[in-house]
């Protein structure tokens, strides 16, 4: 583990790149980033493999330089996959429930509204964490624990030092800080 520097880093790519750099032979890096207590990620790179990422407060992290690189790729990435698959069923699940709320009213309405724009920060990112919760499962830190770290009340720079502590990397995590 060691301190890098990120005033380079543009892209996740950039990031990828830099991670395996500090690789010895084809080991995974783990990047741990936190944002003045407001957010934390971890970013797991598998040699050549794509890089596996998890935000702790996606919305929180969209409105810092460092973080919406990670939340862009990681909104990309759902609405390539996740998203087209299933649009063609939502659109009819939506269809049904507008035709059965005709009768609720206006009122109905608006609340939703409102509660589409509260789960979601800028960009249409979503408050709460986002990404990819079983990337240190193998290592020990299984995806309840990452997300129960992630939780309201967490505190990122708490949760990251506890998540270093179960990789055994508790020590030197300090000493970078």
């Amino acid at each position: 583990m060691s301190e890098t520097e990120l005033d380079d880093v543009e892209t996740l790519a950039d990031l990828a790149d830099l991670a395996r750099e500090a690789a010895q032979d084809d080991d995974s890096v783990l990047v741990f980033i936190e944002q003045e207590d407001s957010w934390f990620a971890v970013i797991r790179v598998d040699g050549e493999d794509d890089p596996r990422i998890f935000v702790s407060d996606g919305a929180a992290a969209a409105r810092s330089s460092y973080g919406s690189v990670l939340t862009d790729e990681l909104v990309e990435r759902v609405g390539d996959s996740d998203f087209d698959d299933d649009f063609d069923a939502l659109v009819s699940e939506l269809d049904e429930e507008d035709a059965e709320s005709q009768t609720d009213g206006q009122a109905d309405e608006e609340d939703e509204e409102e509660d589409d724009r509260a789960a979601a920060g800028p960009g249409g990112v979503p408050v709460g964490p986002l990404g990819d919760c079983e990337l240190l499962a193998d290592l020990g830190v299984a995806a309840r624990e990452l997300l129960d770290l992630s939780g309201e009340g967490a505190v990122p720079g708490d949760a990251l030092t506890e998540i270093a502590e179960a990789l055994g990397c508790g020590e030197v995590l300090e000493a970078v800080r």
